[in-house]
């Protein structure tokens, strides 16, 4: 059976992949959440499919997004990605992601996760939408706001309601994949 794809993930191969295989499937890894947090904040004023393309480059530049490892990175390091050509070279990006790496970190030393703090938020079910057609999402939402606030009030950076909402879609907080 094909999948049923909204035109964005039909517009090139690597997109089709994407929506087929990654965007919209529940994610429980602290890593890859991390990962997609951190790949999403890299995407504001881009589009995803530029991120996507680099994710590899992304992966190696931040250590596979280890959290431990990301989280001790030192001014050399952020010369050195900000340096490098294969990523975005935005240094308020790079030092949000080493910045959230050290926030996730201190979550880990506490005794939680981080997959348990984001998916609270949806008290630990994805919200379903239920969408049959190529509706249009909304840039954010109340529950992204809230989240977003909340992130923001607990230290972490480059987390506004926009970016939050497309992690949380893209995590599978909020399924938006076409039924």
């Amino acid at each position: 059976m094909a999948v049923k794809r909204p035109n964005w993930a039909n517009k090139t191969a690597d997109m089709q992949d994407y929506y087929d295989h990654y965007w919209g499937f529940p994610i429980h890894d602290d890593r890859k959440l991390f990962m997609m947090l951190s790949l999403e904040l890299f995407q504001a004023g881009l589009t995803w499919q530029t991120i996507w393309q680099r994710r590899r480059a992304f992966e190696h530049a931040f250590a596979n997004f280890d959290v431990k490892t990301v989280a001790h990175f030192n001014g050399e390091d952020i010369n050195r990605l900000c340096k490098d050509e294969t990523i975005i070279r935005n240094r308020r990006k790079i030092l949000a992601v080493v910045n959230n790496a050290r926030i996730i970190l201190e979550m880990h030393k506490a005794g939680k996760t981080f997959d348990s703090y984001v998916w609270h938020f949806v008290n630990n079910r994805p919200e379903q939408l239920g969408l049959t057609t190529d509706d249009q999402l909304p840039s954010k939402t109340p529950a992204s706001e809230a989240m977003a606030k909340q992130m923001r009030k607990d230290g972490f950076k480059f987390v506004g309601p926009t970016i939050i909402y497309s992690f949380m879609t893209a995590v599978g907080m909020v399924n938006a994949r076409l039924e």
